[in-house]
């Protein structure tokens, strides 16, 4: 008869479900893209020449040096907590915590807009389902109408979801790409179609006017083409639940990175038949434009087919995002920053369940108010995480020349400076034209959200290596030698490995 080693529960529970490489490319997907759905504004803020420029230019030069730096770290430290084990290895725990919660606070925004895109699409095919309609009750400024009601719904379906395990939510995203790429493909093969037969030249208006620059097109469009193509890092933070993510890492985000670009591409050069002029021309299109330009192309089956892909993606971004997002207070917590209570699992699948109601109960919070323009923010701060995580990168070079990397960066040190240099000028260049754009409303929010997080280290840090000495006090006067470790230090197998 085997015996339990001492301070290890004994786990009667199968492990749980493994993500394996296409669930995991299905992630990766829905992590950074969901399809072209939400890229319509691009056309109208840069004009269509400039905006299939965009489309093509902007993974070249940010989203595949950020997916090679992915790779590299992913599969050299590819642990639960991703990129921030990855920049607490090469930067030290200081700008790890940086790291760590400034992502979680920049994904109470994002969270938010997808269960209330949900809606909107729910709303365009039942309109009785309306903003200003149906108020339940309001609460000082907070208003609680029915809208607010169906994104609680989605938000308990698919917190349910990820509390079976990132490899449920892996196979579940299989089925919603699917789901979301179906109705893009009928509607690209009827706009190329209509181009073809009618003559018309997608691209025969460059910018958005002819007082347009080229110059000032490219600016104004970088940042939405940035937000649609930001969160390739995301995946990193279930690295524990993937079946070999040594091996199906980078094969999964050079996938991804293909996949999202011809995703975009293809129907926004189909749905440029419909031409400039007109109700629905690419002059007044915004973001759900695409089920106008499925009624006009082919009629209402394909509006409510392409409504209906809209809304599977909306739903499976918020899942994916989820499970990323949620593991951020887990490994925070597991490193003593947060309260124990946060890194509690549960004994079935392994999931930190507070970690992920928790969250979900403030992305429920966020969806009662409208965070449409603080879309600019989300990527500012999503920027800062880029650039601590190619820090991270050369620092671990240079540190830890040994360290095994089944994916290198090839190139050398060449490479290295390009990718820095590219992804630093982009990010710098980007949030300059940002603010020459809108003024210093996002600079102001992110000063105030980074301020406060660098205030707050020093408190947490402390209060963490007081709890620890206290421990260590409790270890070393001898009332743990008969229970054995205390229940804190027992080895996490999916985070512990990676500690410096």
């Amino acid at each position: 008869m085997t015996t339990m080693p001492l301070g290890q529960p004994e786990n009667r529970w199968p492990a749980p479900k493994r993500v394996r490489l296409l669930a995991l490319v299905a992630l990766i997907f829905f992590s950074v893209s969901g399809g072209a759905y939400g890229i319509e504004e691009l056309f109208s803020t840069s004009g269509p020449g400039m905006a299939i420029l965009l489309i093509i230019v902007t993974p070249l030069i940010y989203s595949v040096p950020h997916a090679l730096v992915c790779a590299e770290l992913g599969t050299a430290i590819p642990v639960e907590g991703g990129y921030y084990h990855w920049v607490k290895r090469g930067l030290g725990r200081f700008w790890a915590f940086q790291q760590g919660l400034l992502s979680w606070i920049c994904s109470f925004v994002d969270m938010a807009l997808y269960p209330v895109l949900f809606t909107s699409y729910l709303q365009s095919l039942v309109g009785a389902v309306a903003p200003g309609q149906h108020v339940l009750f309001t609460l000082g400024h907070l208003r609680f109408d029915l809208n607010w009601v169906i994104c609680i719904a989605v938000i308990v379906v698919f917190t349910l979801l990820n509390l079976l395990g990132a490899g449920w939510v892996g196979e579940s995203s299989v089925a919603f790409a699917l789901i979301c790429l179906l109705p893009m493909l009928i509607l690209t093969v009827i706009g190329i179609s209509h181009l073809i037969t009618d003559g018309v030249n997608p691209v025969a208006s460059f910018t958005a006017s002819q007082d347009q620059s080229t110059w000032n097109a490219f600016g104004a469009g970088l940042f939405i083409v940035m937000w649609n193509y930001c969160g390739w890092d995301s995946v990193s933070n279930i690295a524990g639940e993937m079946e070999n993510p040594r091996k199906h890492l980078p094969k999964a985000l050079g996938l991804s990175v293909v996949l999202i670009m011809v995703g975009y591409l293809l129907p926004s050069i189909a749905s440029l038949a419909v031409g400039a002029d007109g109700e629905h021309g690419w002059r007044s299109w915004e973001a759900g434009s695409f089920s106008d330009i499925a009624q006009q192309l082919a009629g209402p089956w394909l509006q409510v087919t392409v409504t209906v892909g809209g809304m599977f993606a909306a739903v499976a971004m918020f899942s994916a995002l989820l499970a990323a997002n949620s593991r951020l207070p887990f490994v925070l917590a597991r490193d003593g920053y947060f309260p124990k209570w946060v890194a509690k699992e549960s004994k079935r699948y392994r999931m930190p369940i507070a970690s992920i109601v928790g969250s979900s109960v403030i992305y429920a919070m966020f969806c009662l108010s409208s965070f449409s323009n603080l879309v600019i923010f989300d990527v500012f701060l999503t920027n800062i995480g880029i650039l601590l995580e190619v820090a991270a990168l050369i620092a671990l070079r240079v540190r830890e020349p040994e360290l095994e990397r089944p994916y290198r960066i090839p190139g050398g040190w060449w490479s290295l400076t390009g990718i820095a240099g590219c992804l630093l000028a982009i990010c710098v260049w980007a949030a300059w034209e940002q603010y020459v754009e809108s003024g210093t409303q996002a600079v102001t929010y992110c000063l105030v959200v980074v301020g406060g997080s660098l205030l707050l280290y020093p408190l947490l840090a402390r209060r963490k290596d007081a709890r620890a000495a206290a421990t260590a006090d409790y270890e070393v006067s001898g009332d743990t030698a008969e229970t054995g470790q205390l229940a804190s230090s027992v080895p996490h197998p999916r985070t512990d490995s990676v500690e410096a």
